[in-house]
């Protein structure tokens, strides 16, 4: 928000000068009269390219954006108008970088611009799909309706979101702690153990050769392992950024046994949330077919939409591409072909919605059991493997000393 200096005369008539800030300088004017103050010299400061680059990219968290939804569908329902209802929002938002979106949004419609419009200037918060869906009831004139619809996908898909991540997390802490559990015995434990061996001129068999071979690899040339990683994550940068690397990354995804399947699941449970949701919402189909491939969390799955929506184009049935994607399953086209048949596709893909949101909970609970037995194994494999090795010529050694 931008920073003001001014200059201005009390009700005392003593002098002052100071410092705040406000959406404009209108703004910064009218707050400065509130205080009784009589205003002669107002300037903005400039700001840092640092500074203004932080407030500028501060991201808004997904849980604040849901609750401002909530709010604002609540607050039309009231009646409140959309003025007043961005007004008393951007007052009592937790997040700094959403209450100054609210602010310049709230500018914008005194300035006589639609919602959507003031919006759509602000793309790093309000996506496509929301913009969509705000002139569609702008132009309906069912912005109760539509907002309350808006507010109840976004809740739906952070809690599918959540869900994967919550399946991710436990695979990935326990892979971190194999990491670093196994980087430690290899630079600090066994480098012990070797030099006691040397002192003791004993035979080292053939495993514990080959880990205090890893160990000095590791403890003499590490940089090279530091380089490798590097270079590999910035190769894979450079590969993802382009279309067709993405696109391939995105069918590994697709690919990884068990995770595969259930990003998949949340895939196609948030395309077909998002596919109802402006289908119900009026939304023209071919627009909203644009919207879902541009929005859609996995290339492949977008690259099907957008096959579809060709379809669509040249007259033929939106569900015949899609009987063609491996991606999507048989369940997938076929009540979509049901819905194009009855002419109620949005209560068709809601019902797939729902049907894949429960597949994603079922799922997760399934890995976390799953998952859990499988690190533990793998844990002990990887540690009891440099334990093994160290213990082995222990035990030579110490059956020697006794025969002797």
């Amino acid at each position: 928000m931008p920073l003001f200096s001014y200059e201005a005369v009390g009700l005392d008539g003593v002098k002052t000068k100071g410092k705040l800030t406000a959406a404009n300088k209108l703004l910064a004017l009218a707050e400065l009269k509130q205080q009784g103050l009589y205003v002669s010299v107002i300037r903005e400061e400039k700001q840092g390219v640092l500074k203004r680059e932080i407030t500028l990219f501060r991201p808004v968290k997904s849980k604040d954006f849901i609750v401002f939804l909530r709010q604002l569908s609540t607050l039309i329902k009231a009646g409140v108008g959309i003025v007043e209802s961005i007004h008393i929002l951007a007052q009592q938002s937790e997040s700094k970088r959403l209450r100054q979106v609210l602010l310049d949004i709230e500018i914008e419609i005194q300035g006589g611009r639609q919602l959507s419009e003031a919006c759509a200037k602000h793309p790093r918060i309000f996506d496509e799909l929301y913009i969509s869906m705000l002139k569609a009831a702008e132009a309906s004139g069912s912005m109760e309706t539509i907002l309350d619809r808006m507010a109840g996908f976004y809740e739906k898909s952070h809690y599918t979101r959540e869900k994967l991540k919550s399946a991710m997390i436990y695979p990935l802490t326990m892979l971190g702690l194999t990491v670093g559990v196994t980087l430690y015995l290899l630079t600090n434990v066994v480098p012990m153990f070797v030099q006691m061996f040397n002192g003791l001129h004993a035979e080292l068999p053939a495993i514990t050769k080959s880990v205090v071979a890893v160990s000095n690899s590791m403890i003499e040339t590490w940089y090279m392992y530091v380089l490798a990683i590097l270079g590999l994550y910035i190769a894979l940068r450079l590969i993802f950024r382009t279309k067709r690397g993405r696109y391939w990354a995105d069918y590994m995804k697709l690919r990884i046994p068990v995770f595969g399947k259930l990003l998949q699941k949340g895939a196609l449970a948030r395309l077909s949330r998002t596919m109802s949701t402006l289908f119900a919402s009026s939304v023209p189909v071919l627009q909203a077919l644009t919207i879902v491939e541009n929005v859609a969390d996995n290339r492949v799955i977008g690259q099907a939409i957008a096959k579809s929506r060709d379809s669509l184009r040249a007259g033929r049935p939106l569900s015949e591409p899609l009987k063609q994607e491996k991606v999507f399953p048989p369940l997938v086209s076929h009540m979509i072909a049901i819905g194009e048949e009855t002419g109620a596709m949005d209560g068709m893909l809601e019902k797939i919605a729902e049907f894949y949101e429960a597949e994603v909970e079922n799922s997760v609970e399934r890995i976390k059991a799953l998952i859990e037995p499988v690190m533990i194994i793998v844990l002990a494999v990887i540690i009891g493997s440099i334990v093994l090795s160290i213990m082995v010529p222990m035990f030579e050694i110490f059956n020697r000393i006794d025969q002797q």
